[in-house]
Parts: structure tokens; C-alpha cells; sequence
């Protein structure tokens, strides 16, 4: 009877394990097509259920948008966008504090050790306020501008009315690539506002008449569509726009990528091949800017 009672007790007992295992079992990943989630690529032992991903201000509003489709065709797994510059992107990315990072520029030299991946194309482009008379600069009234040798509009076609220059913060590929184009350096530039990301100078240059910065063309294309007062300028005689940078004319023009320190595996590694696919070049001209032919 004892034995019975006994064998009886395991038996619920192991019931009870199996009962209690189930969720765990289904908790680990049945993703739309039932398999497991594959771990991160960062190299943690738990199931990888967020994907950690960091970076430029101009990549970010599309990688969110990609990162909610991917969310939507993969319950459970959530895609955490955060901007703060490309410099954060290929910092954390290296560190393991992302599992991507956003860069919105050709990688360097020293980055060489990091995994690109290209998913579109952006330009950089001038703005100032819808209402300013100005229709273009020259690339020598533009360093005039910004090197404080030009302080008055009425110096370079405009009303009499003092410039007020809005430059890029350090560690932001638009700030790298603007003096690039015009050959500066950091020290030559005169600025009298300092900004982050995209969004940050859209809005200083929209809420001053005498203002002018620079930002994403696709950035700023978006903007002056839904309504908000800015301009673009042309650079070197050509129109600010995606489809000028979709032409090549532009010469302002930048890759956008996501980059790894490691080959990308999983997750990580679906999620890349997915933001650089076809299946969301819709989100990509959504955003203006230029899809990448696969």
C-alpha cells in the first residue's frame, strides 16, 4: 500500500514537472513559424527576445519603422531604436552595448574591424527658413557663412538681417561630411547654435527666419512635405532632393548603414537581411530616401 502510495506521489509528481515545463518550453521562442529563437549575437546565454540597436539620428527613424514590421511578423521580439549619433553607433557596436549600430557614412580605416551593412542612401543639404529670400549659395558664401566672414544675409543676397549658424555636434556624420565637402575643420566653424540630431536643426532653422544649418535631405524633404517652414538649398548648383541623390548628381551623398562587430547570427542576423531587402524599400522612400538595388 505504502509502495502504491508511493509510486503514486512520483507520478503526480513528474505530472507536475511536465505541467510546469510547458510554459517555459513555449516561452522560448515560438516565433510565426513555431521555431526557437535563435540567441543574440552579442553573446548572451539567455533567448534574445530584444535587439539592441543604437546610432544616427538619420537612420534611426527607418530602422524603427523596419524594426516595427520585423516586431509585427515575430511576436515576442521587440527592436529597441535609439539614436545619439553615428559615433555611439560604431562605439556600442564595438563594446557589445548594441547589437547594431547606425552609421550614416562610409565607414574609416580604424572601422574596419566592424561588419557593414548598406540599406540606403541619404544626402546633406542646407537649410534655412521658408521665408528667407535666399534661393542658393555658392560653396564660397557657404564657408564665408560658417567661418564667420559673412555674418549679414545682405552679404550674400538676402535682407539685412544677421545669420544665425546652426552647427552640428561632434560625433555626428553630417558634421563630418559637410566639412569634408567644404573643406573645414571643426576649429574654423563659427557657430552660434550647436545641435544634435536631424529633428533638433529642422526645428531651430524653422523657428528663426534668420537662421541656416544643415541636415539629411530625406530628413528635411519630409519635413518641408508635411508643412514645417524650411527650405532646401542647392549644393554646387544642384537641387536638394532624393531624387537627385537617387541620380548620383547630389554631391552630398552618404551611405546608411548597420554595422556588427562580429558576424551576425540569429536575430541579428534576420533582422539585417531584412533591412536591407526589398521588402522595405516602401519604408525607405517613406523616410525620402534612396532604396539600394539588390
Amino acid at each position: 500500500m505504502a509502495r502504491n502510495a508511493g509510486q503514486g506521489s512520483r507520478l503526480r509528481l513528474r505530472r507536475l514537472l511536465l505541467v510546469a515545463a510547458a510554459p517555459v518550453i513555449a516561452a522560448g521562442g515560438a516565433g510565426a513559424a513555431g521555431a526557437a529563437l535563435p540567441a543574440c549575437s552579442c553573446g548572451d546565454s539567455a533567448r534574445a527576445t530584444k535587439i539592441t540597436v543604437t546610432g544616427s539620428s538619420t537612420v534611426a527613424p527607418l530602422v524603427a519603422e523596419i524594426g516595427k514590421r520585423f516586431e509585427a511578423a515575430r511576436p515576442g521580439v521587440r527592436v529597441d531604436v535609439q539614436a545619439g549619433g553615428s559615433a555611439r553607433g560604431i562605439a556600442d557596436a564595438r563594446s557589445g552595448l548594441a547589437d547594431i549600430g547606425m552609421v550614416s557614412r562610409a565607414l574609416k580605416d580604424d572601422e574596419r574591424d566592424l561588419r557593414p551593412v548598406a540599406i540606403a542612401r541619404d544626402g546633406v543639404c542646407l537649410i534655412v527658413h521658408r521665408d528667407n529670400p535666399v534661393a542658393a549659395l555658392t560653396d564660397e558664401q557657404v564657408v564665408a557663412i560658417y567661418t564667420g566672414r559673412a555674418t549679414r544675409w545682405s552679404e550674400v543676397g538676402g535682407r539685412d538681417a544677421p545669420i544665425t549658424v546652426v552647427n552640428k555636434a561632434e560625433g555626428r556624420s553630417t558634421l563630418e561630411l559637410f566639412l569634408h565637402h567644404f573643406k573645414l575643420r571643426t576649429t574654423d566653424v563659427r557657430a552660434q547654435v550647436v545641435i544634435g540630431d536631424n529633428e533638433q536643426g529642422i526645428k531651430t532653422v524653422a523657428g528663426n527666419p534668420d537662421a541656416i544649418g544643415y541636415v539629411s535631405v530625406g530628413t528635411a524633404e519630409v519635413d518641408a512635405r508635411a508643412g514645417v517652414p524650411i527650405k532646401l538649398l542647392a549644393v554646387g548648383g544642384v537641387a536638394a532632393s532624393t531624387e537627385s541623390v537617387a541620380r548620383g548628381a547630389f554631391p552630398l551623398s552618404r551611405p546608411l548603414h548597420l554595422v556588427t562587430r562580429a558576424a551576425p547570427e540569429g536575430l541579428v542576423k534576420e533582422l539585417l537581411d531584412f533591412a536591407s531587402s526589398p521588402a522595405v524599400h516602401d519604408l525607405v522612400r517613406a523616410q525620402a530616401f534612396v532604396p539600394l538595388a539588390r
